[in-house]
């Protein structure tokens, strides 16, 4: 991990494809997010929950639901690529979703449950997409085509830059 605040594993690029071994990797990233996750956000106070993870940005609170949120708009854009032809996905506003009463009423918990549910249901899906299946896209209407190993490669470094946030910042004040 870097001391970048924004981009603690670093800023993602999207490879053009991925290898059989990289597929495998990240899938296999992907399938320990839920727990390593779980782990990072253990035992934290409320008040630790309520902390911005840098200067600006958003609490823990506030990543510990967005990762599940996110991931299950990953979840729905892989299943239509893979019954779809060239689907076009609808985007969401992450910024708008941090504020809903959700955020602030609902335990964590909750949220790392939706999370462990989801990737035992992707990770099965994903296991069992063929070689060509990887190639399936999806339009997003504001950065074009994606390609499902493109978005498993996503995926498997969105999990982990937010773990990172969580375990930056847990280092940084001692927690």
């Amino acid at each position: 991990m870097s001391e970048d605040l924004s981009f603690p594993i670093g800023k993602f690029k999207s490879p053009p494809s991925l290898t059989d071994a990289e597929w495998q990797a990240a899938i296999n990233t992907m399938a320990s997010q839920p727990a390593r996750f779980r782990s990072a956000l253990k035992g934290l106070s409320e008040a630790q929950l309520d902390s911005p993870y840098r200067p600006g940005g958003w609490t823990v609170r506030q990543r510990a639901h967005h990762v599940p949120d996110s991931h299950m708009n990953m979840y729905m854009r892989f299943k239509v690529a893979l019954t779809e032809d060239n689907p076009t996905i609808k985007p969401y506003d992450q910024d708008a979703w941090s504020t809903l009463a959700d955020v602030r009423a609902v335990p964590i918990s909750t949220s790392l449950l939706l999370f462990d549910a989801l990737h035992e249901r992707a990770i099965s899906v994903l296991r069992s997409v063929s070689v060509a299946d990887r190639a399936r896209k999806y339009v997003h209407p504001e950065n074009g085509p994606t390609r499902i190993d493109q978005m498993v490669a996503l995926y498997a470094w969105h999990g982990d830059h937010h773990i990172a946030h969580v375990l930056n910042l847990r280092k940084r004040e001692g927690w």
